[in-house]
């Protein structure tokens, strides 16, 4: 079992493309462009408990099966950057499966359901960013995992522009997909990469 888990982070990213897609696809009036993906899963929308599993916590599971799974190949003598970074990364994760857990309330933006899931939105990125750039702090200079050390910069950065900024520049509903997007090929290429690394006696 464990030998797929480096590949569950690029299986909860094509379950989450796919989900976005077809419950897009099946609600009226949806648009990727101007609608943020937490709408799929707002309560009173129509099959809106589907989504906030197929499309949410299940991948979310899924990303957090890959970032165990990187923690365990993660060099032994990693400092507490790495350690703490990893530790991060996984709440983002569960960031992810508290999206579906806690859904949006489209009537009321202000409420207590409404304001969970911003929490868990805060917690998706929030813990990211340093996470990641903990990670590559710590592996800097390691052989065999300077790559995974310079994606995790980069999307560190990406996601910060994407949260903070470029909301101001693109529609709302391409820039929470930047986000996403950013997130989920890190988490798909870095458990990959972790293995491959580990692999190689990195």
């Amino acid at each position: 079992m464990n030998r797929w888990l480096p590949l569950a982070g690029i299986a909860g990213a094509v379950v989450f493309a796919a989900a976005a897609v077809g419950f897009g696809w099946a609600l009226p009036g949806y648009s990727h462009v101007t609608h943020p993906i937490a709408v799929l899963g707002a309560k009173g929308i129509p099959h809106a408990n589907a989504f906030n599993l197929l499309g949410l916590m299940l991948p979310g599971l899924l990303a957090s099966a890959a970032m165990l799974s990187m923690r365990q190949r993660l060099p032994r003598d990693a400092g507490w950057p790495v350690r703490i970074g990893a530790q991060l990364l996984f709440l983002s994760t569960l960031g992810v499966v508290a999206l579906g857990l806690l859904p949006l309330d489209p009537e009321d933006l202000h409420n207590a359901s409404s304001s969970y899931h911003a929490t868990a939105w805060m917690l998706w990125w929030v813990a990211f960013v340093p996470g990641a750039l903990l990670l590559a702090m710590g592996l800097r200079g390691r052989a065999g995992w300077w790559g995974v050390g310079r994606a995790s910069v980069l999307a560190a950065v990406g996601m910060l522009y994407a949260v903070l900024f470029a909301v101001d520049t693109l529609p709302a509903g391409v820039a929470q997909r930047l986000g996403f997007g950013i997130w989920w090929i890190w988490v798909a290429w870095a458990g990959w990469a972790a293995w491959r690394a580990a692999a190689r006696g990195a």
